[in-house]
């Protein structure tokens, strides 16, 4: 097999969607005749496809140039790769096909280009047949053989025992095999109490206010929108809806996307050496059921720990005289499995237990639930043109998946791993016709306020998948338990025998790893393919005119002589720093030297180190000369007229001094680099900024940076990029930079130290956060899943190394991953799938670590039960990271057509599949009643707007937060959250460390919910705005801001005043609550009705109508007669 499946995730070439299947032991090479045969894979369903055919030459998956990367890099992605043939998926990286209706079995190969459609997020076929979309199928090719790797399932039965009562599976809609956006929807109960929320957050606050689907009930009858504006929306017909009315079961429909609406498809092969370098899961040489290590349990590991506890009564998980039938003799084949009926029974509430006992009752558990024939909140059938207040009141936490309540409590937080289906459907052909995109939002390094941490004498491990042990696996006696991925029965280790937290033995089952869904490995020496490197940090800072005339560096400074102390690291840590302009300079920093020695290289075309050894020298060692070049540097640069910027020396001389060691490179830039490797020249034309109809130059000018940055991540050094500027910077180019190499972009545009205050505490507060947060160094991590189901898009900031194995040469809690995933295999024998994430990393204390994440999910039979787990949060956020590659990859009017037709395919699905009796009206089920509103959101986000003026360098920065930032973060930058502030109470208030927290009602962004009298606080994620209208109440003026009147307010007000009311407490506690939902510090802007700021506080009022964009009501009245044509 050909490298090109490892270059096309990384946007170098094309490639096929692979399996995440498991790699079976060689001696267990046994296929059972009929397991996984007579299956018709479908063609993807792609839910952001356009009508149209696109024009030849256009076709949405043309793949992507690919350049030589550093000799480093070259043994990574030439390495052959074992398995079956490659199959035609197009490359993650490309554009998305036409929505055309198609039936072929096979996607086009890429020659077919014409045959394709440019507004689909997914593939189309060739022939012109009835819809049958199709998510995520792999076809096979002709002559190709079934893998040998299957894992043996002849006689080993499923651990899960068919429920007595419930019948076999009877839908095999088509579906497309195309991965859609991520959502993890959860069936209708009582909201998720948060667990473990950010390591500056108090631990028990309420859910994040970024949540904005509730349970709550929509009474039928309100009063209808009225009349749309004037002006009938563009290409609207006045159809008439079809007749129809609300029934017991109904299901959401999934939106369309394209797999290469995210990124490039990445071609896995089922046999995966169980060997690999840097796999997480292989180290060294396989003995026993894993690496050794010292026998010690650290269940409290300094501030993240928490204590195993027995599981509940009643519950005798692995109690083997006590196992269910099921459970015992599984080596026998018995009668096929069928799932569950999600959603029959209310569901009990997330809990995030760190203790619980295993899925050994699981079958007796399903057994019991019984079909109601109430019909569930989540699937409640809801007229969009009639109810008008869809907000609920306050944020509710992620819907939560059918399964019984003791596997709920041990299932892993949703704020750390989120499906965008909370109930797998059964085949691909069913999740085809739900037409809704299956995928998984991770927050794999998320700071936690518990984590069990174990050093165990053994790693537990499936010989054949290399899968952790984990709750959702099955014991079938003392010694032997089932993988709950592949299905191997492995033996239980003796060590394993032995429970650290009891200090009992022969309870397998009751060990931390069987009890906990999150937990971190203390790794031996055979996950280390070198000894872990220490903490090592290089800055690089612009001095240019330019940048000292914005005062960045000032700031910088004296922020880092704050925090030098706090820096993560040890006895071994490691500081540099590097300045340039049009030459660049370097700093001996050696122990000894009385002041710190610049030493300036201005040959800038071949960079070199003048002094290699003492560049980068031991912080502790050396404290004095750093803190003394600190002090100094700001006033170095103070009288400079050099102009010029030669950033790509700089990076190349940085990338020099760290490629021994690895570490962490941070980059602060003011301007666009004009000088010398990786120079730029402005493409932004201010004139075309509103009126264009196509956003050009969404793609990088150069490969330079891109190329640099895959050197880096094959160094293991990773960049993060600051720019501060209130110039074009060509973000689209200098962002690839952290891209590729596992950094992080940070932007603060017109940014000036006296001129724009507010962005100067926002630059302070992230710069703190960035400094003191803790980090992770040459990192791997590997998703696997259930066999039958595949990963094939990844999307984030990576580097894929060797198919499905992310390189992150750094990795920090606030990055965010998202996958697409795909259903080869029918699950029709299954009642629940795993999914598994497992992080490596070597701590800035040296120690490599394993953190590892495992989710467990239903298997359903019916499109009711698919649609009622709808997670419309997570859907959203992976159309949303499809939407930005579709901008890149084709073009902007493609990406926005598309997240309409994901809102259209899957309501019509919902109508036409789900609702057996139609009434007139745009019907959802209740938990996708705001996906309509979200994609309304995102089209008139900053990253995908029309027709208003938005900065070139704005607009790509949206997009790089759209695709990195966890799920919880971005849903702000989505849809902002608007509060009425200027009558906050205690009622409902949260007391959080002895401070009292108002909780005032979310209000719809629409101009009609402000009032001249009020105070309204606007959440946008980065920013903040608390509009005071011109007649506000004097008290709130005088009690809250200290002015009599609102003519007495500053311009350029960006702090509350601290005064000794209960009005200025309640106000400034509720702000702080709000900002300690996330890493990053939001701003603070408080305008009136003439203040400069007021028009982007008005462009967040996303159901109002403006000159360019339909009002939420027309995009209704659009959606509507799309769905009845």
């Amino acid at each position: 097999m050909s490298t090109a499946g490892v270059n096309s995730q990384n946007g170098t070439g094309t490639g096929q969607t692979y399996a995440n299947g498991p790699t079976q032991a060689p001696a267990s090479l046994h296929q059972v005749p009929g397991i996984g045969s007579g299956m018709t894979h479908q063609p993807a369903y792609n839910p952001l496809q356009a009508k149209a055919p696109t024009p030849p030459g256009l076709y949405p998956y043309q793949p992507v140039p690919s350049f030589n990367s550093s000799p480093s890099a070259q043994p990574l992605l030439s390495s052959p790769l074992v398995g079956r043939p490659p199959s035609h998926t197009p490359p993650l990286s490309a554009s998305p096909g036409p929505r055309l209706p198609h039936g072929h079995a096979t996607p086009p190969p890429l020659a077919a280009a014409a045959a394709v459609s440019s507004s689909s997020y997914y593939p189309s076929s060739q022939h012109s047949m009835a819809p049958t979309w199709q998510f995520n199928t792999v076809p096979q090719l002709p002559g190709s053989v079934a893998p040998a790797n299957v894992p043996f399932r002849g006689t080993v039965g499923n651990h899960v025992n068919p429920p007595a009562s419930l019948p076999a599976a009877t839908s095999s809609a088509p579906f497309s095999s195309t991965p859609p956006p991520l959502n993890n929807p959860q069936p209708p109960g009582p909201g998720i109490p948060p667990t473990s929320m950010h390591g500056y957050t108090q631990p028990g606050l309420a859910p994040s206010p970024g949540n904005f689907m509730s349970p709550h009930t929509y009474p039928h009858g309100r009063p209808g929108f009225g009349p749309p504006p004037t002006g009938p929306p563009p290409a609207m017909k006045p159809t008439p809806p079809p007749p129809g009315a609300p029934v017991t079961s109904a299901t959401p429909p999934p939106p369309k996307a394209d797999a290469h609406f995210g990124g490039a498809v990445n071609s896995l092969p089922h046999n995966e050496p169980i060997f690999q370098e840097g796999d997480i899961e292989c180290p060294g040489a396989l003995t026993g059921n894993g690496p050794h290590a010292p026998n010690n349990f650290n269940h409290v590991d300094n501030k993240m720990a928490g204590q195993t506890q027995p599981g509940p009564p009643n519950r005798h998980v692995g109690h083997y005289p006590s196992l269910p039938p099921g459970y015992q003799n599984t080596s026998h084949a018995g009668p096929p499995m069928h799932p569950p009926q999600p959603y029959t029974q209310p569901t009990q509430p997330y809990q995030q237990s760190l203790s619980g006992p295993g899925p050994a009752q699981l079958s007796p558990s399903l057994a019991a639930m019984s079909l109601q024939s109430s019909t569930p909140e989540a699937l409640r059938v809801v007229n969009l043109l009639q109810e008008r207040n869809l907000l609920p009141p306050t944020a509710v936490s992620a819907p939560t998946p059918c399964l019984p309540q003791d596997l709920q409590k041990i299932n892993c937080n949703p704020e750390v791993f989120r499906s965008t289906l909370t109930s797998i459907p059964q085949s691909q052909s069913l999740l085809n016709k739900a037409k809704m995109p299956l995928g998984l939002l991770l927050h794999p390094f998320k700071d936690l306020s518990q984590l069990p941490v174990v050093t165990s004498s053994t790693i537990v491990r499936c010989r054949s998948c290399r899968t952790y042990i984990n709750p959702f696996v099955s014991f079938l006696d003392q010694r032997r338990w089932k993988c709950n991925l592949c299905y191997r029965v492995n033996d239980v280790p003796e060590e394993f025998m032995y429970n650290p937290v009891s200090r009992s033995y022969g309870e397998p089952h009751k060990r931390p790893e069987v009890q906990n869904a999150t937990i971190e490995f203390i790794a031996p020496s055979e996950y280390m393919l070198r000894p872990p490197q220490p903490a090592v940090y290089l800055f690089v800072l612009d001095v240019s005119h330019n940048a000292v005339e914005t005062g960045y560096l000032t700031v910088f400074c004296q922020s880092l002589l704050e925090n030098i102390n706090a820096l993560p690291g040890d006895s071994r840590t490691k500081v540099g720093f590097i300045t340039f302009d049009s030459t660049i300079h370097f700093y001996n920093l050696q122990e000894g030297l009385s002041q710190p020695q610049m030493l300036i290289v201005s040959d800038i075309e071949e960079i070199f180190l003048p002094t290699p050894d003492s560049l980068l020298v031991n912080l502790n060692e050396c404290k004095e000369l750093v803190q003394d070049l600190l002090k100094s540097l700001p006033n170095l640069f103070l009288k400079t007229m050099e102009t010029q910027s030669a950033l790509g020396s700089a990076l190349q001389a940085a990338f020099k001094l760290l490629s021994p060691t690895g570490g962490r490179m941070s980059v602060f830039q003011t301007q666009l680099p004009n000088l010398g490797m990786g120079a730029l020249q402005s493409r932004e034309d201010p004139n075309q900024r509103a009126s264009a109809k196509d956003i050009q130059h969404l793609s990088p000018a150069t490969d330079f940076y891109k190329k640099l940055a895959l050197d880096c991540s094959g160094q293991q050094v990773a960049v993060d990029l600051f720019l501060l500027s209130a110039q074009y910077c060509d973000l689209a180019s200098l962002g690839c930079i952290s891209r590729y190499s596992a950094g992080s972009v940070y932007h603060y545009p017109s940014y000036h130290q006296q001129h724009n205050p507010a962005q100067v505490e926002r630059f302070q507060k992230d710069l703190k956060r960035y400094l003191t947060r803790k980090i992770g160094f040459e990192a791997v991590m590997r998703i696997r899943c259930t066999k039958g189901l595949s990963i094939h898009t990844f999307h984030g900031n990576f580097f894929v190394r060797s198919t499905d194995l992310l390189s992150l040469p750094n990795v920090n809690p606030d990055a965010g991953f998202a996958v697409q995933m795909s259903i080869e295999e029918n699950l029709d024998d299954m009642q629940v799938v795993s999914f598994q994430a497992a992080l490596l990393y070597t701590s800035s204390k040296g120690e490599r670590r394993i953190r590892v994440h495992t989710l467990c999910l239903p298997v359903v039979s019916s499109l009711s039960d698919i649609f009622a787990g709808a997670d419309v949060q997570a859907i959203t956020g992976l159309l949303a990271c499809m939407a930005v590659d579709r901008s890149v990859t084709a073009s902007l009017s493609d990406a926005r057509d598309a997240m309409t037709n994901a809102v259209i395919d899957s309501l019509s699905s919902y109508r036409h599949s789900v609702l057996t009796i139609q009434q007139p009206g745009l019907l959802a089920p209740a938990c996708l009643r705001l996906f309509p509103l979200y994609i309304l959101a995102l089209l008139k986000q900053r990253a995908f707007r029309t027709g208003t003026s938005t900065r070139l360098d704005d607009r790509v920065f949206a997009m790089y937060q759209l695709k990195y930032q966890p799920l919880a973060y971005s849903v702000l930058l989505i849809h902002p959250a608007l509060y009425r502030v200027d009558d906050l109470t205690d009622e409902g208030a949260l007391n959080i460390s002895e401070r009292t927290i108002p909780q005032p009602r979310l209000l719809q962004l629409s101009v009609e919910k402000l009032s001249r009298e009020g105070a309204f606080l606007m959440d946008a994620g980065t920013v903040m705005y608390l509009w005071i209208g011109r007649n506000c109440h004097s008290n709130f003026l005088t009690q809250v801001l200290g002015v009599p009147s609102c003519s007495s307010v500053p311009e350029n007000l960006y702090l509350l005043p601290e005064l000794d009311t209960a009005e200025s407490q309640r106000t400034r506690a509720f702000v702080g609550w709000l900002r300690d939902q996330r890493p990053f510090f939001p701003s603070l802007h408080i305008i009136k009705d003439e203040s400069q700021l007021k028009p982007h506080f008005m462009q967040n009022m996303i159901e109002d109508r403006t000159e360019s964009a339909l009002s939420y009501y027309e995009f209704l009245l659009h959606l509507q007669q799309q769905i009845s044509k």
